[in-house]
């Protein structure tokens, strides 16, 4: 779903707001709790995100960027309950939008009784929309704002920026205490050029997103799946680089073992 407009919910709503990117332990928490209150009060829990990143449209920034797909963040959302997922296109147009336009659209459009944010929530034009500014606005429109605070590894806030910051440092095991769950690179098996095949190991090469952050250079123990199969695999996965005409190209080779 990619706006607004094509929901018009008949049922109360608890609402977030993120980008939510990586899904890591800190989201998990603050959704894991929505939907607690969600069921409990029998409300629908609906999740607000945005594509692009909002970091890549107002800074600029490009090449490998996310820890997950849209789809992938959509899925993780679902698995943690939440009924609804707004994934909404963050564009110049809507990174002008006032915050008190937008919630009066969230009450509108979502029915929403309460707002769920984390404590270094901010939203609308020029990030006006702070804690302080939705308190005030809960009270004139009748919508309770739940803060919930940042969780803490290592005496530090788990961010995003701090999980890919870990992954181009190549350490997986931080990344994996962030996260939460082991980090995943998925995409199409594509053809090689079969140099581990002619030397007895032959590996899956995975076409993953350009935008996805891979991990550092470097030779990796872990798990491989197959879509619509439940059974893992052992694998080592190697990621490096391909020269090519165009430049270097990120390459990211799994063997599985015992497949």
């Amino acid at each position: 779903m990619q706006s607004l407009a094509d929901l018009q919910l008949d049922r109360p709503s608890l609402v977030t707001i993120g980008v939510f990117d990586g899904m890591h332990r800190g989201h998990q928490h603050l959704i894991r709790e929505l939907v607690k209150e969600a069921r409990s009060t029998g409300r629908l829990a609906v999740a607000i995100t945005f594509f692009p990143h909002p970091d890549v449209v107002i800074r600029g920034w490009t090449g490998r960027y996310y820890l997950t797909t849209p789809e992938d963040r959509a899925a993780l959302l679902a698995q943690l309950g939440i009924d609804y997922v707004v994934t909404l296109p963050f564009d110049a147009n809507l990174r002008q939008i006032r915050a008190a336009d937008f919630v009066d659209q969230l009450l509108h459009h979502l029915s929403m009784t309460g707002l769920w944010v984390g404590s270094d929530f901010a939203m609308g034009y020029k990030r006006e929309g702070n804690i302080e500014f939705l308190r005030l606005e809960g009270q004139a429109k009748g919508f309770q704002l739940e803060v919930i605070d940042l969780i803490v590894n290592d005496h530090m806030a788990i961010s995003s920026s701090a999980i890919r910051d870990a992954l181009q440092a190549g350490d997986v095991e931080r990344a994996r205490a962030l996260l939460g769950r082991s980090y995943a690179v998925s995409g199409e098996v594509v053809h090689g050029e079969a140099r581990g095949r002619k030397i007895g190991f032959p590996t899956a090469n995975i076409a993953a997103w350009d935008q996805l952050v891979i991990p550092a250079n470097g030779v990796y123990a872990g798990w491989a799946s197959l879509e619509d199969e439940p059974e893992r695999y052992m694998a080592v996965t190697n990621v490096g680089i391909r020269p090519t005409f165009s430049g270097d190209n990120v390459t990211v080779e799994a063997h599985l073992l015992d497949f």
